[in-house]
């Protein structure tokens, strides 16, 4: 918990004559009026401690100059805020006051410099992390040393983006920055066009500037900058675009290099070990003094669902900022949905989620409908296969519609080669062979599974009922002479790409039908299994896909990715099959 000192006791937001918002929101956090969550307040008792350090100097100068300046010279530029001072929370000045206030005495550079030249800032989305971020480097830039070199990253180009077009939004906005400032394609810089033999901090004479670059961006090297800041780190795959950005601090004597984001989606990420490390550093098991942690986090994912309250832990902005019925939107949501509940529990509550969770519940896959083929005879369905040589196992699919109803109905079969039997468990030996007496899996001859009986199930279902595929998803692996043959025989197939883009929003149809019963895979027992097995995946933009449940790697997700493949043939020609299907 927060203690307290005793020169803090005698007036708790004085310190030298000066009014502290960072002593302020840390005696609010300490009675509870402000609501923070463990990690958070680990960091305010360190911060607490410094002020009776005799090595560490206060001075509040920096601090207060550059907030004086975003309250005064930045304004907000998205709606519901657009074209309003930027007037700072009190969460905020506290944090900026914690970047800037402590001094220790640094040997080499003969003088007192900013403790903290590193710094970690979590928090959940729409809590304004990036206008904040934006608003400091601003004024690091015009309330800094000249010729101070400001470089805004992220994953990619556009999101690194959206930094520098805050940074100039807030610039264009007051009339005092914009009439010594310009802007182009390559980024912001100093001195007015108008006036260009101007001298001084404010004229072409000073060469400092603010840039953007990307993880995917090359040539990172070679670069003197004196902030760094990057955004959604959570994206970022390993370490390969930060490390070029802090050597290129490495000549400062006080750099500042910070890192913004939320949770990720991204498994094994450079997060993950970055967290890893922030947290080992809270606790005392490794020594980074110079690093800054400030991290809203909840202390459990269970107080989400019951205290409302808890949620200000990982939403500070909450109230101001961020509408509580927002959140509440989004838990309604959460909690009927496997694939919201993740992107919620990350992205708005900062609660890693981990890919080994299932996709569905059991009673998501449980439904033990069945139906008669016959049903369908001489009707359009749509088709999917996953095709695999040799590994997992091939299945093939079709989807029929009743209008009526708008349930799905799913005629599978599953393939896989007779080589592949001899290196399954006794457990799993015992089940396959169980379905193969069912007639729910063929058995190709040899090592390899063969595809013209994936054709034949198509041929016969045509065949015996009349029923012919509209078009046949499928993924391009292995694919090629196989398209041929069903062209050949006239069904038309349609390439489906297994990555987010493609197979989100089916899946997210196919998980809505299950759920409401309107599904119907004929209660088939490989189904269920390939349901049971697989997991979701999901990146920044809340998009997603089928994988392995991680450690199962010798379990089969198959069916469900071409109940997904199907549905994302549907999705896409469902007019014109639906005109088919009322036939």
């Amino acid at each position: 918990m927060i203690q307290s000192h005793q020169n803090v006791l005698t007036n708790p937001y004085e310190y030298q004559g000066n009014h502290s918002f960072l002593l302020e929101y840390m005696d609010k956090c300490k009675k509870g009026e402000i609501i923070i969550g463990h990690e958070l307040k680990i960091q305010l008792d360190k911060l607490l401690d410094y002020f009776e350090d005799d090595e560490i100097k206060i001075e509040f100068d920096d601090a207060q100059k550059r907030m004086h300046f975003i309250e005064n010279e930045c304004r907000h530029f998205e709606a519901p805020f657009s074209g309003q001072p930027f007037l700072l929370d009190l969460f905020q000045k506290a944090f900026i006051e914690a970047i800037y206030i402590f001094k220790i005495y640094d040997d080499e550079a003969g003088r007192y410099v900013r403790l903290h030249q590193d710094v970690l800032f979590l928090v959940a989305r729409k809590n304004g992390k990036t206008p904040l971020i934006s608003a400091i480097c601003l004024s690091e830039w015009f309330c800094g040393e000249m010729g101070t070199k400001i470089l805004c990253s992220s994953n990619d180009y556009e999101q690194a983006g959206l930094m520098l077009e805050a940074i100039n939004a807030m610039r264009e906005e007051s009339k005092t920055l914009s009439k010594v400032t310009r802007s182009n394609i390559k980024g912001i810089f100093f001195g007015n066009p108008k006036k260009p033999k101007k001298r001084g901090k404010f004229s072409y004479q000073n060469k400092g500037h603010i840039k953007k670059i990307s993880a995917k961006t090359g040539a990172k090297e070679g670069k003197n900058i004196k902030v760094g800041a990057v955004d959604e780190v959570h994206e970022l795959a390993d370490n390969t675009s930060i490390m070029p950005i802090r050597q290129a601090l490495s000549t400062q004597d006080e750099p500042l290099f910070i890192e913004l984001t939320t949770e990720g989606v991204v498994n094994d990420g450079y997060l993950d070990g970055r967290l890893k490390e922030a947290r080992q550093a809270l606790h005392g098991e490794i020594d980074r003094p110079r690093w800054l942690i400030w991290m809203y986090t909840q202390d459990s994912e269970s107080e989400v669902w019951q205290d409302e309250k808890s949620w200000h832990k990982s939403n500070p902005g909450m109230g101001t900022i961020k509408k509580k019925s927002f959140l509440r939107k989004m838990i309604e949501e959460a909690q009927t949905s496997k694939s919201m509940r993740v992107y919620v529990m990350s992205k708005d509550f900062n609660i890693k989620q981990n890919n080994a969770t299932a996709w569905l519940t059991p009673d998501d896959i449980k439904n033990e409908e069945t139906f008669d083929i016959e049903m369908f005879r001489n009707k359009f369905g749509i088709g999917g296969v996953d095709l695999s040589k040799t590994g997992d196992l091939a299945s093939a699919r079709m989807i029929l519609l009743d209008p009526d109803t708008n349930k799905k109905y799913t005629i599978q079969k599953y393939f896989i080669p007779e080589s592949k039997l001899e290196t399954l468990t006794k457990e799993d030996l015992n089940k396959y062979k169980e379905w193969i007496r069912e007639g729910f899996m063929e058995v190709s001859p040899g090592n390899e599974n063969d595809f013209s009986l994936v054709t034949k199930f198509y041929l016969d279902l045509y065949k015996n009922y009349g029923i012919r595929p509209y078009k046949v998803g499928y993924d391009k692996w292995s694919a090629l002479y196989w398209v041929k043959e069903m062209e050949e025989f006239g069904f038309e197939c349609q390439k489906v790409s297994q990555e987010y883009g493609s197979m989100s929003e089916a899946m997210r149809l196919v998980e809505a039908d299950l759920k409401s019963n309107l599904l119907v895979y004929n209660d088939n027992p490989v189904d269920k299994y390939c349901f049971e097995n697989t997991a979701l995946e999901m990146n920044s933009k809340m998009e997603m896909r089928p994988i392995k449940v991680q450690g199962q790697d010798n379990k089969k997700i198959d069916g469900a990715v071409t109940n997904i493949i199907a549905y994302k043939v549907y999705i896409d020609n469902r007019n014109e099959f639906m005109q088919l299907a009322r036939r």
